[in-house]
């Protein structure tokens, strides 16, 4: 009984600390260190009730309920338990369901069962008035907690600030501690040490010979539907259903759809110095008999890799050369036991952010080869990853919910930060590889 329990209202907490330090509530806005954000709310709360604690509840929302990176990282720390109710968009906003009725149900559970002495309410929404009320009739303190406002005003309900025992603020200096703005004005995946090649992409517009494929295929489809209409056959679109985008996915998994709704990719970097293809074109020597230029790494990296929007005759990028048939998958490369370690891994110290992501996966992938060759045969490819490791690659991600929820479409930014921080690996190792040994003179004629 005498012990002090914290119910975190995730939704205000993060959302009142991007208002703050970012100045709109996106929580996109912000990065949080969410371990010393626990260890630091546990600290405040058995300082102030001077009680041990008995657990952290985190309430939040997520798309479908499915635990998102945050979550699972949150859910295996001590003392810590997390309820996720729905996350669902309308009239293009997010919005939570069933999170303020599991924070409801909790609190009074806990008072009734005289499960605490002490309750910690981290929210601002009224509608946990009748619980907090409920609480008190059975006995419990209740400590209520805000977040500073940006406009030094209430942002919380004044019934539930009415009604609590004690009120504490979080001041700024408490939330920075674990809570940071994110500049979103440079690259989406910043690197020690970057390819050149992958700043001119994320700054370069679709090329027009990509352009010029895309609306040929569409002019090739209409007619194909025209005539079908005219034979009096069913549309090949409609028997096989769109995706949600309006374009379909290919055998390995990935939409070839545009992210945007004039199929350029984003210019995060334009305007700060960074150079266009054109200045980069020679800054990687050839691979294979054909180098890829600017336009066509552009392209591989925003499309599938083997079958992007350029498909012409005697392009380098149509079907998978021969000497990549070899390369195996992470799967064929996994064993069961390797597998159990890898969610492990992905739980408890994988953050989700895409460049990483594509880091970790590559890291894996090169570890377990049997064969070292394979790292230059990959490496000579740049920027095609095979079809087969990039689709595994993009499923990966997709456990993160990197690819997912983002106005119902695939991120173009996320793909290319993926991608990118899988270069990113495979060129330190074979730069390692080919780098001379220790003590080594240069090699005699």
């Amino acid at each position: 009984m005498d012990r002090c329990v914290v119910l975190v209202d995730a939704g205000y907490l993060l959302g009142a600390a991007a208002s703050l330090l970012a100045g709109e509530p996106a929580r996109s806005r912000i990065s949080v260190d969410h371990a010393a954000l626990i260890q630091q709310l546990r600290r405040r709360a058995e300082d102030e009730t001077g009680l041990p604690l008995l657990r952290i509840y985190w309430f939040d929302g997520a798309p479908d309920r499915v635990p998102q990176p945050e979550h699972r990282r949150l859910r295996v720390m001590p003392r810590v338990t997390v309820r996720l109710g729905a996350l669902t968009r309308s009239e293009g906003r997010w919005a939570q369901k069933g999170v303020d009725a599991a924070m409801h149900t909790e609190l009074t559970e806990l008072a009734r069962n005289r499960a605490c002495s002490d309750i910690v309410l981290v929210t601002g929404d009224g509608d946990l008035l009748p619980g907090l009320m409920s609480a008190k009739e059975h006995g419990v303190a209740v400590h209520l907690w805000a977040v500073q406002a940006a406009d030094g005003d209430y942002n919380q309900s004044e019934d539930l600030v009415a009604e609590a025992d004690e009120r504490r603020v979080l001041d700024r200096a408490f939330i920075t501690r674990a809570v940071r703005a994110r500049d979103l004005t440079g690259i989406c995946a910043p690197a020690p040490a970057p390819r050149p090649e992958i700043a001119a992409i994320l700054s370069a517009p679709l090329p027009e010979s990509a352009l010029a494929a895309s609306a040929e295929r569409a002019a090739e489809a209409a007619e194909a539907a025209a005539s079908a209409v005219r034979n009096g056959e069913r549309p090949a679109a409609e028997a096989s259903g769109p995706s949600r985008d309006g374009h379909g996915a290919d055998a390995h998994g990935e939409l070839n759809g545009h992210a945007g709704h004039n199929g350029h990719a984003p210019a995060p970097g334009q305007g700060k110095g960074i150079p266009t293809p054109k200045d980069l074109a020679g800054l990687r020597a050839p691979a294979g008999p054909a180098a890829p230029s600017a336009a066509q790494t552009a392209s591989a990296l925003r499309w599938s890799s083997d079958r992007g929007l350029i498909e012409r005759p005697g392009s380098p990028w149509v079907g998978e050369p021969p000497e990549t048939a070899s390369l195996p998958t992470l799967a064929q490369l996994t064993s069961a036991e390797q597998r159990w370690a890898d969610r492990e891994e992905d739980i408890t110290t994988v953050g989700g952010d895409p460049f990483e992501v594509g880091q970790v996966f590559a890291r894996r992938w090169m570890e377990r080869l049997a064969d070292p060759g394979h790292v230059q045969k990959l490496s000579a490819l740049y920027p095609r990853i095979p079809h087969r490791i990039d689709g595994e690659l993009l499923r990966y991600a997709a456990r993160f919910g990197l690819l997912a929820h983002k106005d119902d479409q695939i991120d173009e930014h996320d793909r290319y930060a993926i991608r990118a921080g899988f270069w990113r690996e495979i060129d330190v190792r074979a730069a390692a590889e080919h780098a001379p040994a220790p003590g080594a003179g240069p090699a005699t004629p």
